[in-house]
């Protein structure tokens, strides 16, 4: 079966950090396909600070339409109500063998997210390390999410293969680039280049995105 990476996010909105780090784990881990999946209806995120959904998914197809191997899923905009991760993953599961690339700090979030035991079973876990940020896979709290979810110890990509069910633990490159900067950055009318692909920053400016009217 090919072996597909599960990229979900708000995406809001997409960037060069998203882009670099899916092209670093698609040629670590050797993936087939990348697939994007912006969420609907994210349960963590307060609505007030989204752009629309079919903005979000829209500027993501823009981005990854370069990438050979990277693909948008629009499975979270099939189905009504919170974009759980789980239900995602049930549905992509014919798609072949999944990896859900996911940060380190999310990861120690991941017992507060819907059948978390479940999530682990469906797809590997691949957790990235956030730029800056500090992440120990042998502290006490990485433990116990790893115990929890009923998995042994992180391996590093090179050993991947000898253990195709252990979480991964990558080191990608990444980009100090924020969402949320972007936001303001595009409030106040300021330049978007160089952050994320042209045809991005030149629908955030078309559709007036993040700007505050009135």
């Amino acid at each position: 079966m090919p072996r597909v990476g599960v990229f979900g996010g708000t995406f809001n909105p997409i960037h060069f950090g998203h882009l670099l780090i899916a092209d670093e784990i698609c040629e670590f881990l050797e993936l087939d396909r990348v697939l994007f999946v912006p969420a609907s209806v994210p349960p963590h995120k307060p609505a007030g600070e989204l752009a629309p959904a079919a903005d979000r998914f829209a500027m993501t197809e823009l981005a990854v339409r370069e990438h050979p191997q990277f693909e948008v899923s629009d499975v979270e905009f099939r189905r009504r109500g919170p974009s759980y991760t789980v239900d995602t993953l049930q549905a992509l599961s014919p798609r072949g063998d999944l990896c859900l690339v996911i940060g380190s700090e999310t990861f120690l979030d991941l017992l507060t997210w819907k059948d978390p035991r479940t999530v682990a079973a469906l797809a590997r876990l691949v957790v990235v390390p956030r730029s800056g940020k500090a992440f120990d896979p042998d502290a006490p709290a990485s433990q116990k999410v790893l115990r929890e979810l009923g998995l042994e110890g992180f391996v590093r990509p090179e050993a991947a293969p000898g253990c195709p069910e252990a979480p991964v633990l990558v080191e990608a490159a990444s980009l100090p680039i924020s969402a949320s900067d972007l936001r303001r950055r595009a409030c106040e009318g300021r330049s978007l280049a160089f952050r994320m692909p042209a045809s991005v920053a030149a629908y955030i400016r078309d559709h007036r995105l993040y700007r505050q009217e009135g």
